[in-house]
């Protein structure tokens, strides 16, 4: 009985770990990404061969781990989904910038743990009220951290934009938690399979695009961060963010999720000397103060429930 309290409380730790981890290395994309749109590259090009470079490195290990890449016809259209949902939350965002501020849709986003809570409830499964109140704290913090002052541009299709990629994630995850053919998976497996698709999404996208493919890739430096979105934002953030979404759930993972546009926030503030304001600040005390909440008053909650999500 003590054998399996200790090894309840040991993935509750590890899954938490994981989802903090994912989050915060997802936060590094503007590290790499910002240099190379500034030096004129492409976000189809970016995405193509950040997924395509995660996936040459994502194969190595799996190859060297001796991991299967086989499927049936089952397994085939259930991974399609997964990698068209992951790309989908990409893509939808990128184009939303064209409509709203990235402030205004980084907060959109953050609706993703809403649309998990009212997934899993529609699916009968409920979440604790304490993680509900910490979806609400963490929504909060991210609307004070994110939305610009004065004036902000609206616009009806970019808010939609913005909302279906955060449907399209909350989507992944909580396929990721429930599917019982996913769940024969490894993560290795999920993850690479994500990252090509992705990859073949991307590369029509740029192809069909005016502007030529390769602009903008054309020092050691671009070279650089494009390895570095490859490994951070990508293969770390997807490996991480699967381990925790069948550990802990995909609703803790979600709101643990807030740590991405914190570590985004300090980012832009300590290596492009982005103002950290006084709101910021509020929103970052906010966001840690529900997450540390959600910690303390999940941490006795030792019940087949919590395992399987919630």
């Amino acid at each position: 009985m003590s054998g399996r309290k200790y090894n309840f409380h040991s993935l509750t730790f590890w899954g938490t770990a994981a989802a903090i981890a994912a989050a915060v290395s997802y936060g590094l994309n503007p590290l790499f990404g910002k240099p190379l749109l500034e030096n004129g590259v492409s976000v189809s090009t970016m995405l193509f061969f950040r997924y395509f470079i995660s996936v040459v490195l994502m194969g190595g290990y799996m190859l060297f781990r001796r991991e299967r890449f086989s499927m049936n016809l089952r397994d085939a259209a259930l991974l399609l989904l997964l990698g068209v949902l992951f790309a989908w939350s990409s893509i939808f965002l990128f184009v939303s910038y064209d409509y709203v501020p990235s402030g205004l849709a980084t907060t959109v986003i953050y609706l993703y743990p809403v649309f998990v809570a009212l997934i899993m409830i529609i699916l009968r499964v409920y979440p604790s009220w304490q993680v509900l109140l910490s979806i609400g704290l963490t929504l909060a913090g991210v609307v004070l951290m994110s939305l610009p002052s004065g004036k902000i541009r609206f616009s009806f299709w970019g808010i939609v934009l913005a909302s279906l990629s955060a449907l399209s994630y909350a989507a992944y995850l909580v396929i990721i938690n429930r599917s019982r053919t996913v769940a024969r998976f490894s993560n290795s497996y999920i993850t690479f399979y994500a990252l090509l698709i992705g990859a073949f999404m991307f590369a029509a996208k740029g192809i069909c695009s005016d502007k030529p493919f390769l602009s903008g890739v054309d020092s050691p430096a671009a070279v650089l961060n494009l390895l570095g979105l490859a490994v951070f934002p990508t293969v770390i953030s997807l490996a991480t963010i699967t381990y925790a979404t069948r550990t802990i759930g995909p609703v803790k993972t979600a709101v643990l999720g807030v740590f991405e546009p914190i570590t985004a926030i300090l980012i832009g503030f300590f290596c492009f000397s982005e103002i950290l304001s006084l709101r910021m600040l509020a929103g970052i005390t906010v966001c840690a103060f529900a997450v540390i909440f959600m910690t303390v008053s999940e941490k006795g909650r030792a019940s087949g429930s919590d395992h399987s999500g919630q």
